[in-house]
């Protein structure tokens, strides 16, 4: 069991967020950071890790990806995952990132 989860915490309701998608099993929140005009995570609502979420939650979670991302980003979007420390993933709750709403330039 993980001992704290910004994430279930927020599907738990014990911390805000501005949720813009939600229904049993997923929820997409706007991101805190605001590294780009538009930032979003989706995810499940249980706990899962990003190998979890990538191996057996992908379909729905991207689907729901791709469908919010031309309503946020009508001009362009991309869909990222972060994989452990060196790629920067700051939350073990598996996400993954919607962002957009500017030219968003080439690749690290």
């Amino acid at each position: 069991m993980v001992s704290y989860c910004v994430f279930c915490n927020i599907v738990a309701g014990r911390e805000s967020a501005n949720v813009i998608y939600e229904d049993a099993d997923y929820i997409v929140i706007q991101n805190v950071l605001r590294w780009a005009p538009v930032m979003l995570l989706a995810m499940t609502k249980d706990h899962v890790t990003q190998h979890e979420l990538w191996t057996e939650h992908i379909g729905n979670v991207g689907r729901i990806a791709a469908n919010l991302g031309p309503v946020f980003c009508p001009r362009g979007f991309r869909l990222l995952s972060n994989f452990g420390y060196d790629a920067m993933q700051s939350q073990d709750h598996g996400h993954l990132h919607i962002v957009g709403g500017t030219h968003l330039g080439p690749y690290a």
